[in-house]
């Protein structure tokens, strides 16, 4: 099983917030093809840069340099098609996003295996690790590797699935440090990718029965903990009919041992805002429709209209005219001291003011403005300016805190929304 593994030739396929970490780790013991079809992103990182501040830069400047000399070992980049044919494992960390009617979104992953079935030789092992629905890997993702290479699944070639654990921004819980669960089409091929991972993963590995196992370990993961912030959510709105603090709320449940201190906000992201309409969308296709996982998507997915409307309700009790009133919104990014963007529920807060006749600022010192106008039309401020009317702290970026409010505000009556309960108390209107 030693040499098994030890001869392996592995290309990531996708370069964002899960395969770069991966193609570095895997780069400082085997020889490793970090590939994406996005020319720039290529260019970026042969520059030893890295737009998404996930990467150990030194780490993987020094992998590099050692492909360099050894051409056998260490990681290097390219969006080459014809350089795959040289790799027999491939593991594919695309994106697997909803659509605008939150439905999974499998066109980057049936791409990508369509270009792998070009390249797939005898022996060769496609490894999955973007998130799915349970049976993804098998009824979605090999019928295309079949008809596209001609071989035969688990007789020419074979597949695994380890689901990602990433957690963009985190320099603590980092990927060698997050135990892996790992899977394969056969037990011979599980024990396989186990070794694989295994060898770079300090924190162990767990090897499921099945990839559809795996598979279903990820969808909820993220599926529990969105139902228990939409709970904590759903308190935040009635906490707010009934004039009390929820903080103040979970702070004194708290002091119980069994309690779970889950905090209000808006959840977004790549995982937590997505992977439950993938578990939901293969429970109904097998008949079965979810209460529970549904109802906390429609909570968590009304938080931005309700922070917009309370602050809107705020600003007419201090005597505001709304239409064409300045707003202030710090952080647009999905979660703090990160540039990840992806299904960022700022965007809510954002349309809604609009549509109010505001005149809206976003700052966030941490986001792509490129990307973020690309992928929302939303154009950031460069700075903040002044004479705000309404200011919402929407994420905590460590830089706001030495931010001076008073010279943001228009006047005493200025409405400071605190999403995050990061601010000092005193000083903001309201807090989820």
């Amino acid at each position: 099983m030693e040499n098994a593994v030890k001869n392996k030739k592995i290309a990531i396929i996708g370069l964002g917030y899960v395969g770069l970490p991966l193609a570095i780790e895997f780069g400082k013991k085997y020889d490793v093809l970090g590939f994406d079809i996005n020319a720039d992103r290529i260019q970026e990182l042969s520059e030893g840069k890295d737009r998404t501040k996930e990467a150990d830069l030194e780490s993987m400047v020094a992998s590099m340099e050692i492909y360099n000399q050894k051409k056998e070992q260490g990681l290097h980049f390219s969006n080459d098609v014809s350089e795959l044919n040289a790799y027999n494992v491939f593991i594919v960390t695309v994106p697997t996003p909803i659509d605008a009617f939150k439905a999974p979104d499998l066109r980057p992953l049936i791409k990508a295996s369509e270009m792998l079935g070009k390249v797939l030789k005898k022996g060769d092992i496609v490894i999955y690790e973007s998130t799915v629905y349970p049976g993804c890997t098998e009824e979605d993702c090999v019928p295309v590797l079949e008809k596209f290479s001609g071989l035969k699944f688990n007789t020419d070639f074979y597949c695994g699935y380890s689901p990602e654990r990433i957690n963009p921004g985190d320099k603590i819980n980092t990927l060698t440090k997050i135990r892996k669960v790992t899977s394969g089409s056969t037990p011979e091929i599980a024990d396989q990718v186990d070794g694989l991972y295994s060898s770079i993963i300090t924190a162990g590995t767990h090897k499921a029965p099945s990839m559809k196992v795996a598979e279903a370990s990820k969808a909820i993961e993220n599926a529990q903990r969105d139902v228990n912030i939409s709970f904590v959510n759903e308190l935040a709105l009635i906490f707010d009919k009934m004039g009390i603090d929820t903080t103040d709320v979970i702070e004194a449940a708290g002091t119980k041992w069994n309690f779970l201190k889950y905090r209000p906000g808006l959840v977004g992201g790549h995982c937590i805002g997505v992977d439950p309409y993938y578990l939901a969308h293969k429970a109904e296709s097998l008949g079965y429709h979810p209460q529970v996982i549904l109802s906390g998507r429609r909570v968590n997915d009304t938080m931005g209209m309700f922070v917009a409307n309370k602050v809107v309700k705020l600003m007419i009790r201090k005597g505001h005219k709304i239409d064409k009133a300045k707003a202030l919104i710090l952080g647009v990014t999905f979660k703090e001291d990160c540039p990840d963007i992806r299904n960022s529920k700022v965007i809510d807060i954002y349309h809604e003011l609009v549509q109010f006749g505001m005149l809206v600022d976003v700052y966030d010192p941490h986001a792509d403005a490129h990307e973020v106008h690309e992928e929302y039309g939303i154009t950031l401020s460069p700075e903040t300016g002044n004479g705000y009317d309404a200011i919402i702290l929407a994420v905590s970026h460590k830089e706001f805190l030495t931010i001076d409010f008073n010279a943001l505000r228009s006047g005493s009556n200025t409405v400071i929304f605190d999403t995050k309960s990061f601010l000092n108390r005193d000083m903001v209107d309201a807090r989820l």
